[in-house]
């Protein structure tokens, strides 16, 4: 639950403190007499003046016409130096649908969107830039994919009818290579897309209720992907617009703030839990095969390859049953019945012995090519083929394929 901030005038927003939690329920009023806000759409500003009053009342224009008392626009202003949230708020009178929010102590434009909409009260949230880059018409289409059943619409610049203006050939590969950068690091939230660093959407405030965001820099988009529930997603195509008025804001220290983001969502999105207990039963697969080894060999006595390949092939089975049962259990219980159970132990095995022929790869290339210590060169693929092993099975071994 998010504190308030009380240092603020009673005709501004009060600014949420603490933590970037999208509320579980909406604020809107229950009384029956308060008409039901569908849409808010937050704005996003810093030092925006010479643009906010016009695309105020552009949106007003587009969404009486649609949606007559049932939105909302929140301004969220960084404290401009223009003082464009004072110029918002003297736009209240004239569009009663309009409410700002002033932040004095914090900066970034993804947690002034978050910070505005743990004030809505709509049931669908959006943001649009306050810039005229997003061209306001497209909301309609936007809108219309939301009321069709979707979870979240986007404005693409890579779909039909997509695309940038003015762009020069330097800042359209950087854009196209932090899109690479992101299906590399982000393969499932990234890859969901066509424009994963648009900046213009509406999302069903349901998918976010309860979530925890914690986005770096411009792009809050791969945070609501990452984090959020979100099934049915629609794309709209549109062109990218130039500045008309003010300065653009796009330097180095965002695209160095979009790899911090990459990285801390991927870290913050591996299966930690899964992980470790995976590790667990790897390390008891150790001792199985130092056991089962030391048995054939030395009470037994059978030959050397002989024994080692049955104890690797017991310690594989050891593996299984306790990933099957416990790691993944949550999975494998989707998939009952003997024939899904001996798959998902065929798979594990092929993964197994490609990890084993991978980590004699790694070895020879650390120490016979890089002249690396020959224990720490183990050390290194042994750890390599660990989250090799899990990741390929948690994609591969266990994964629900067939649901009635």
């Amino acid at each position: 639950m998010a504190n308030w901030s009380v240092t603020q005038p009673h005709f501004l927003l009060p600014v949420p403190l603490g933590a970037l939690q999208i509320p579980e329920a909406q604020t809107a009023s229950k009384n029956t007499s308060t008409s039901l806000i569908r849409l808010s759409l937050v704005i996003p500003t810093y030092n925006e003046g010479e643009n906010i009053e016009y695309i105020i009342q552009l949106l007003s224009l587009l969404l009486d016409a649609v949606l007559p008392n049932a939105y909302e626009l929140i301004v969220v202003d960084d404290d401009s130096p223009d003082l464009t949230w004072k110029v918002a708020l003297s736009l209240v009178s004239k569009y009663p649908q309009l409410r700002v929010m002033r932040r004095v102590e914090e900066r970034g434009l993804s947690t002034a969107v978050i910070r505005g909409w743990q004030v809505a009260r709509g049931e669908v949230l959006g943001v649009i830039d306050g810039d005229l880059q997003h061209p306001p018409e497209l909301l309609l289409q936007l809108w219309g994919k939301m009321q069709r059943g979707a979870d979240l619409a986007v404005a693409s610049r890579h779909v039909e009818n997509g695309g940038v203006s003015d762009w020069s050939i330097v800042r359209r590969f950087l854009s196209r290579g932090a899109q690479l950068i992101g299906l590399m690091v982000l393969p499932g939230v990234v890859g969901r897309v066509s424009d994963p660093m648009s900046g213009y959407f509406l999302v069903r405030h349901d998918c976010l209720a309860g979530k925890m965001l914690n986005p770096l820099g411009y792009k809050i988009l791969i945070e609501v992907l990452g984090r959020g529930n979100i099934s049915w997603i629609a794309e709209v195509g549109y062109v990218f617009q130039e500045r008309q008025e003010g300065m653009s804001k796009v330097t180095w220290k965002q695209y160095v703030e979009y790899l911090r983001h990459l990285l801390k969502l991927r870290l913050s999105l591996w299966p930690v839990g899964r992980f470790i207990r995976f590790g667990a039963v790897g390390l008891s697969g150790v001792f199985v095969h130092m056991a089962v080894f030391y048995l054939l060999r030395s009470e037994l006595e059978w030959g050397l390859t002989r024994s080692a390949v049955i104890a690797a092939e017991v310690a594989i089975i050891n593996n299984f049953l306790w990933n099957d049962r416990w790691t993944f259990g949550d999975i494998s219980s989707q998939q009952k019945g003997w024939s899904k159970r001996f798959k998902r132990l065929l798979k594990f095995n092929i993964i197994c012995l490609a990890g084993l022929v991978l980590n004699v790869t790694i070895l020879n290339l650390l120490f016979n090519l890089l002249g690396i210590n020959e224990y720490i060169a183990n050390l290194i693929a042994i750890a390599t083929v660990t989250f090799w092993n899990f990741w390929i099975n948690l994609k591969l071994s266990w994964r629900v394929t067939e649901v009635k």
